[in-house]
């Protein structure tokens, strides 16, 4: 089918094709149909397939008409999109089907012409990208870092012991509670109660910050709590209301630390021969993580620099598919279909739509970034060699502990090598927009100031 186009470019990265089809072809179509229908279609009054075309066009009318402008739609989109010479940045996103503006009407004697609107990648006219300058944090790792990690360990390998019956509770004691909230008549409020919570008192681990009313108490010993929280407490539902709580003292344990000496170091990792191995360990462990969050920081920093003067009309189609791609993740992680989280958050609250409208500038940040990215790529025809794919292989079977030819396998199946390639494009523009621009280095923090302050993502 010979189709004739028109492209016309709309505000978001959207466009609208104009297609139009010579009304030979029109009629050709129609008389393709109708003769189908005449070998088909059994007509009172006369033979299978000998019904006249007058007479089976009286009859069917519309729905024929219907019929073969739908089937010309559909060929006429296609020969357009099938076609190699159309224009990669003008075809359609994945996500983005071509819908018609307006439903033309079948004229035997006129050119078909109608019009699709669909989402493109958006055009992007780089700004600048080198000659810049951002600032990252100067960190350090000092021996304080190293000692609140060992401090960590030494928690974490700690032995729990029970306390004496006697012995009032102690910040640091670990704790198992049962306790309900109130009603103002003093009763147990039903389907509230909560049996055998175990924490650490002073943590300020438990829905109700009742640490402080815990201290000094007894085991097996009962006290009503009424505690009234401020407007800006963390647990919205908490905020601004006051609460009768009765807790009871089940149990109480005290945890007893081992020393900091070699024999520790052993205990943790065979590994470790005395208590410096395991130090050289950790501030081992904590220079890679901090070099590579200190990369990832640069790399931000820059990318949010060039979003300045670059600026992208991204399609509505786009961000609406990353949302999607964020409720898709969160359903993954609550184990349940996406169908059922959307439910279970579909509430007068409104707590689905506060959700992604709260994912959307996110959303649109990421996506920003990534055109540019891929503009960046692209612009300066970074590729990636065979050796350089095989390298990226070999790493991943280091940091993983799987073999080469497993890594191997897995990204030669399914389309994952070219995920795998577009990796290594990916490191390679990072390591160029590195070397093309300056870092300056700013406020000084030791690794946990670091760490509390970028998140702890690790």
């Amino acid at each position: 089918m010979t189709v004739s186009k028109e492209l016309t470019r709309l505000e978001h990265s959207a466009v609208k094709l104009t297609l139009t089809v010579a009304k030979d072809e029109v009629c050709s179509e129609y008389d393709k149909i109708v003769t189908d229908y005449c070998k088909s279609i059994q007509i009172p009054g006369f033979r299978k397939g000998k019904a006249p075309k007058a007479v089976l066009e009286r009859k069917l009318g519309d729905s024929l008409k219907g019929d073969v402008l739908s089937r010309l739609i559909e060929q006429a989109i296609a020969a357009v999109f099938e076609d190699e010479q159309f224009p990669k940045e003008d075809r359609p996103l994945p996500y983005s089907t071509p819908h018609i503006t307006e439903e033309p009407a079948l004229d035997l004697k006129a050119d078909l012409v109608f019009s699709v609107v669909y989402d493109v990648l958006p055009t992007v006219n780089m700004g600048q990208w080198t000659g810049l300058e951002v600032e990252v944090p100067d960190v350090g790792i000092t021996d304080e870092d190293i000692s609140r990690e060992l401090e960590i360990i030494q928690e974490r390998n700690a032995i729990v012991l029970d306390k004496d019956d006697n012995t009032p509770a102690a910040t640091g004691d670990v704790v198992t509670v049962n306790y309900s909230e109130l009603t103002d008549a003093g009763e147990v409020q039903a389907g509230t109660e909560r049996q055998d919570f175990v924490f650490t008192l002073g943590s300020g681990h438990n829905l109700f910050k009742f640490d402080g009313d815990i201290l000094g108490m007894k085991k097996d010993e009962s006290k009503d709590i009424e505690k009234t929280y401020p407007e800006d407490f963390e647990d919205r539902d908490l905020a601004g209301k006051t609460k009768k709580i009765r807790v009871n003292l089940t149990a109480v344990k005290e945890k007893k630390l081992p020393d900091l000496d070699d024999d520790f170091a052993q205990d943790v990792d065979e590994k470790y021969q005395t208590l410096e191995d395991l130090k050289n360990s950790i501030k081992e462990r904590f220079s890679k993580e901090l070099e590579e969050r200190i990369r990832n920081i640069k790399i931000n920093a820059l990318l949010e620099k060039i979003m300045e003067t670059t600026p992208v009309d991204l399609p509505e189609s786009m961000i609406r598919f990353q949302i999607d791609t964020r409720w898709r993740n969160l359903a993954r992680r609550a184990n349940m279909p996406v169908e059922n989280l959307m439910k279970l958050m579909e509430n007068p609250s409104g707590d689905m739509a506060n959700l992604a409208a709260g994912w959307r500038p996110e959303a649109i940040r990421a996506l920003h970034s990534r055109v540019i990215v891929e503009t960046l790529i692209k612009d300066l025809g970074i590729e990636a060699s065979e050796e350089e794919v095989q390298k990226q292989m070999g790493s991943i079977a280091n940091s993983s502990g799987s073999s080469p030819e497993e890594v191997k396998e897995y990204y030669e199946r399914d389309g994952m090598r070219e995920y795998l390639e577009e990796d290594v494009k990916e490191k390679k523009l990072f390591e160029r927009l590195l070397a093309e621009n300056r870092i300056a280095l700013g406020e000084k923090k030791n690794y946990f100031e670091f760490i509390e302050f970028t998140g702890n993502t690790g």
